[in-house]
């Protein structure tokens, strides 16, 4: 089934962190990401609240950027688009991204994090591709994911990766989160046949979409009579 998901990617190890290092008070939206070749990754991006003279000579300092062209400026919102041309270790992750048939649908950077909005025709592209992410060292949070389903909305109840669902399943069923344990960390990866690292990422990214899930309930106006 069609799944949309919502990840962050720590902008030092993605894109565009020297550019905001250097520029603060950039704001920047992608449009949509091109990709031209096997590591070609050419994203169309507005810029605002910046100097385009500023702006261009940080893009030129920034070493995920290869190139870069200025398409128009927006002169009622002072917003200039570009046309990015990310250098090969950025490329590399998006690249993984469409080789599991994913579409970048939107992303933008705050809090020295990107948020990307994504979409995979199988839920299994979306685990795959976070994987081989995480594989190439950089460090992946799916913070919400839900399955595009007959309703007009196109969304249905958020929900784990099977990688995380088996986690923290076993987790629960081991006494994991029990007090006190009945299970340590080292024990439970060894149960999971996984690494001990791999497994304390699992099981943070899971809780962290669970709980986002009850504070996104508890934030939702209570019916009254």
């Amino acid at each position: 089934m069609t799944t949309i998901a919502e990840l962050t990617l720590p902008t030092e190890e993605f894109a565009l962190a020297a550019t905001k290092e250097r520029l603060p008070d950039l704001e920047l939206r992608v449009e949509s990401v091109v990709a031209e070749g096997p590591v070609r990754t050419m994203p169309l991006v507005w810029f605002s609240n910046v100097d385009p003279d500023e702006l261009e000579a940080a893009l030129e300092a920034d070493p995920t950027v290869d190139e870069y062209l200025r398409l128009l400026e927006s002169s009622d919102d002072d917003e200039w688009f570009y046309r990015l041309q990310y250098g090969e270790d950025v490329a590399s992750v998006c690249q993984l991204i469409y080789e599991h048939e994913g579409t970048v649908l939107d992303a933008q950077v705050s809090d020295g994090q990107w948020t990307v909005r994504l979409l995979f025709p199988e839920r299994e592209g979306l685990s795959d591709a976070v994987d081989a992410i995480e594989d190439r060292g950089v460090r992946v949070d799916v913070r919400r994911m839900v399955d595009a389903g007959a309703d007009e909305d196109l969304e249905t109840a958020a929900a784990l990766t099977e990688p995380q669902q088996e986690a923290i399943a076993e987790a629960y069923r081991q006494g994991y989160y029990d007090v006190p344990r009945e299970i340590s960390l080292e024990e439970l990866a060894n149960e999971l046949d996984i690494s001990h690292q791999a497994l304390s990422e699992r099981l943070r990214r899971a809780n962290r979409v669970l709980a986002s899930e009850q504070l996104d309930e508890a934030s939702e106006p209570v019916a009254t009579d």
